[in-house]
């Protein structure tokens, strides 16, 4: 049997006065591979900085019986040694930490953590800032890891290659899932429908027994109009029978209480609610809005520099319209330049004159304006607030939140909020650079939802596999200092 390397008993934390875990028991083995999901704000990484040792439960014991490197997304990386080759490998450059771009530092960080072997991993969400051969390089480093590796990560991709048990926190709750993600999903959809048939099937009971008890009722009801229709000389005649009538009352009170009984049966059933199920959501255009362009957005023989470096030279593009087109390539290549110039309308790109673009761009949202979240929603959009309620709702904004003054929105939930307000606004060209970078896996999901309905046309820029896999109808990529359609 693998030797247990974490034990928590009795766990209880919490956080003005919600309750973030509560955990009666739960064990990392040897060489567990698991992978931590939930929402954004479900506690993932409290989760791992309490297995870390770096925050202490309000109740019950963390025990660690091996050596645990920590890995977080939000410190910076210290200047310590680090292997040469896993230096080169990973193009870290040679000058000061506080030059370092937010994806050379990730990539420090993990050279930091890979230099050195330790029997246990703790990571928090490494490819935030990483691009595809980062990441690539991520997965084939842990592949073959020997020992306990726990990961929170949004990337479904890093789950299903990584991982071979999924935690899934809720409510301060974990429930354990053997496999990798997509097992995770298919074990998440298949108890949708077995909910959904239990739910099918208290429905028909219910009906069944109320139509019983109805039916019953109507016996009665006749048994008693049959007594009220007897005539005066019926009555007479029977007098001396005494017994019949009684046996009639008798026989009415034996149906309302068969029917009492089937009532009860009824108020006994064990309601099943159905499962959630997600709104098809439509962002359908006004007419105003709708362009006729079949190429929304074209490039004639542009060339792009970032100070004396070329990033794309004499590239000619046409983007379709209604299309969602991804930009792919290396950090540094020129993505988010490339979709700065379309932005800026500069040199060499012809845009169609009655686009309207909104865009989502990598940067800390911090909104001013003293309003409420819903407030936000309705003056900038034209939609009606069921659907306004039905997306926020989808981006994980439900009850209280609503009501939140949006000066006060933490970063996660702002770039959620921006989110919404670009599918809900007045656009119909939409630019999105890194949009699921600080999203939870659930909130992605709900993304692709919306990129599927959206009418528009999308240009974006994502090192995610699974998202662009998902709703791409055109991927790019920049090499060589060319953008190339790879389909």
């Amino acid at each position: 049997m693998e030797n247990v390397c974490i034990q928590m008993e009795n766990i209880e934390l919490s956080f003005l006065d919600r309750v973030v875990l509560n955990i009666p028991r739960l064990a990392v083995h040897q060489f567990d591979r698991i992978g931590i999901v939930g929402k954004n704000g479900a506690g993932k990484s409290t989760l791992l900085k309490l297995m870390a040792g770096q925050i202490k439960p309000d109740k019950g014991h963390v025990k660690r019986f091996i050596d645990f490197a920590y890995f977080d997304q939000l410190t910076s990386p210290e200047q310590t040694e680090v292997d040469y080759g896993l230096k080169g490998r990973l193009s870290i450059p040679e000058t000061e930490i506080e030059n370092f771009s937010g994806g050379e530092q990730t990539r420090l960080k993990l050279a930091q953590i890979f230099s050195n072997y330790h029997e246990g991993l703790l990571i928090d969400e490494p490819t935030t800032h990483l691009d595809g051969d980062g990441i690539q390089f991520f997965i084939e480093e842990l592949s073959y890891y020997y020992g306990a590796l726990i990961i929170v990560s949004h990337d479904r991709y890093v789950l299903d290659k990584l991982v071979t048990k999924i935690w899934e926190l809720e409510d301060g709750m974990v429930t354990e899932y053997t496999g990798n993600y997509s097992e995770y999903a298919r074990q998440k959809e298949l108890q949708k429908r077995q909910q959904q048939e239990q739910h099918d099937r208290y429905l028909k009971e219910k009906s069944r027994l109320i139509k019983a008890a109805e039916e019953k009722m109507k016996k009665a009801e006749k048994i008693t109009q049959a007594n009220g229709r007897m005539s005066k000389k019926e009555t007479k005649a029977k007098a001396n029978k005494m017994f019949m009538t009684k046996s009639k009352d008798t026989s009415q009170k034996a149906v309302q209480r068969a029917a009492k009984a089937i009532e009860q049966r009824v108020e006994q059933l064990e309601a099943v609610e159905p499962p959630k199920e997600e709104q098809i959501i439509r962002f359908h255009q006004s007419n105003a809005l709708q362009l006729h362009n079949k190429f929304p957005i074209i490039a004639d023989r542009l060339t792009i520099k970032a100070g004396n470096k070329v990033l794309l030279e004499e590239a000619s593009f046409q983007f379709p319209l209604g299309k969602t087109i991804a930009i792919t390539g290396k950090n540094g290549s020129g993505k988010t330049t490339l979709l700065r110039h379309i932005l800026e309308r500069g040199e060499g790109i012809t845009i169609s004159p009655k686009a309207v673009i909104g865009s989502f761009e990598q940067m800390d949202y911090q909104l001013t304006k003293n309003e409420s979240v819903l407030g936000f929603m309705k003056d900038r959009s034209d939609y009606d607030e069921r659907k306004i309620r039905s997306v926020l709702h989808s981006m994980s904004f439900t009850g209280n939140d609503l009501k939140k003054n949006v000066r006060h929105l933490s970063g996660g939930e702002a770039i959620r909020l921006v989110l919404c307000q670009l599918f809900l606004g007045r656009y119909n060209i939409l630019v999105l650079d890194e949009p699921t970078n600080f999203l939870d896996v659930f909130c992605i999901e709900a993304l692709e939802r919306f990129l599927k309905a959206y009418e528009g046309t999308v240009l974006l820029v994502s090192h995610d596999r699974t998202f662009i896999e998902r709703v791409a109808d055109c991927v790019y990529v920049i090499e060589d200092k060319k953008l190339v359609l790879k389909r």
